[in-house]
């Protein structure tokens, strides 16, 4: 009997819970076939079948936390030859040759078409008893949303024939609250931001920014085709109002009595996904010309709204930043990414008028940050200074690509 447990799926994890079996006692499944979702506080992933054979025993029922190593399901071989050799089997009589035997020829078993899908859209088809390999994906990543399922119960439930209105008096009954299993990486991101919120004093400090000339900058490049992301620009004008401020850049390590100031620059991308909020990572992004950047900012986001997020994606980061601008947010407060010293949020760019330095009413494209900062690491006169650093590296775009040579 071959014991499926809960590995480590990504770097530091300690537990996991289980989102969904995606077979049952008694299937037949082969060797790397999924057969258990497990939701950590960055990702769901799926667990592979170490062999062919027949599943015997679920141990850990479904929205259960476990720690790694713990066992989930028993697997019974098909064929010896299959057992892993690190795996130790039970201690009975050797069994008979004729029991290994495999009857069934083995191109009658297949595994199940996967599709992408969250675990909470998957609970959704089983409720209503649908196969969720039958739902179109309305998503060109081939992703089944809560719509797509719900679009595909309206159709099957509607009836043949159209019924005339029947005028009456309606009577109403009150419903029940619907509700939303609040597990699984919702969760883990609330374990997260109460651990931030109630250990952090925070602050949130304000500033806005003239990002006309850092658009026109763009602009241009863009005609010569060399297309070059936003964000890109902004992490390289963090990175050297870093090297000034390493404060923000550093983790307090109150253990020790000291404040660790972090030299290798790893910057997380607060990134909104089908999942909830994850916080990929570029890594080293200091070493990266603004054209890398630009490549790992489009690959980091695609991967992100796919679910296929990998773990080295998701590795600690030492600073966080999160554009919020292109969802048309004015201004936040945003939860400090626990045990990092600071996170910086950019708001939507927006043409406004303004009066430049001659006393002449213009047109600008202003756009408003907000950056909270630990109060225990650093002061808000600090924190000014840094943002105003900051600020003119980007409403002086050739100034920044100064510091850059």
């Amino acid at each position: 009997m071959i014991e499926v447990k809960l590995h480590d799926v990504g770097e530091g994890m300690t537990e996991g819970e289980i989102a969904h079996y995606l077979v049952q006692v008694g299937d037949h499944v082969t060797t790397d076939q999924p057969v258990v979702e497990v939701a950590t506080d960055k990702m769901v992933a799926e667990l592979p079948a170490p062999v062919s054979g027949i599943v015997k025993e679920i141990i850990i029922p479904v929205g259960q936390t476990v720690q790694v190593g713990t066992t989930l399901l028993h697997i019974e071989a098909s064929n010896a030859s299959d057992i892993p050799v690190a795996v130790t089997p039970e201690v009975s009589p050797a069994p008979e040759p004729a029991s290994v035997a495999v009857t069934a020829p083995p191109v009658q078993v297949s595994p199940a078409k996967r599709v992408l899908a969250t675990p909470y859209t998957r609970k959704i088809a089983r409720d209503h008893g649908i196969d969720i390999e039958t739902v179109t994906a309305s998503d060109p990543s081939g992703r089944v949303s809560e719509d797509d399922v719900l679009r595909f119960v309206q159709a099957a439930t509607a009836p043949q024939e159209s019924v005339a209105p029947i005028i009456e008096e309606v009577t109403y009954q009150e419903t029940s609250p619907e509700t939303i299993p609040f597990r699984g990486i919702r969760k883990q991101i609330a374990k997260k931001m109460t651990q931030s919120l109630y250990t952090i004093p925070h602050v949130t400090h304000f500033e806005e920014v003239d990002m006309t000339r850092l658009l026109a900058l763009r602009a241009e490049w863009k005609a010569a085709g060399r297309n070059i992301n936003v964000n890109a620009f902004f992490i390289k004008a963090l990175i050297v109002a870093l090297k000034e401020y390493p404060v923000f850049h550093a983790k307090l390590d109150e253990a020790n009595a000291c404040i660790r100031l972090e030299q290798d620059f790893h910057f997380g991308m607060a990134t909104e996904t089908p999942d909830g909020l994850m916080v990929p990572v570029i890594r080293h992004a200091d070493q990266l010309s603004l054209t890398e950047l630009h490549e790992q900012l489009v690959a980091l986001q695609q991967r992100a709204q796919n679910g296929a997020l990998r773990a080295a994606d998701l590795k600690p980061s030492t600073f966080t930043m999160s554009n919020v601008g292109p969802l048309g947010s004015t201004g936040a407060t945003p939860i400090i990414n626990y045990p990092e010293t600071a996170l910086i949020a950019f708001h939507k760019t927006k043409k406004r008028a303004c009066v430049d330095e001659n006393d002449q009413i213009v047109v600008r494209s202003m756009m408003n940050l907000s950056m909270s900062f630990d109060h225990r690491v650093a002061d808000g006169a600090t924190a000014v200074a840094f943002t105003n650093r900051f600020v003119s590296l980007i409403e002086h775009p050739t100034t920044l690509l100064l510091e850059l040579i």
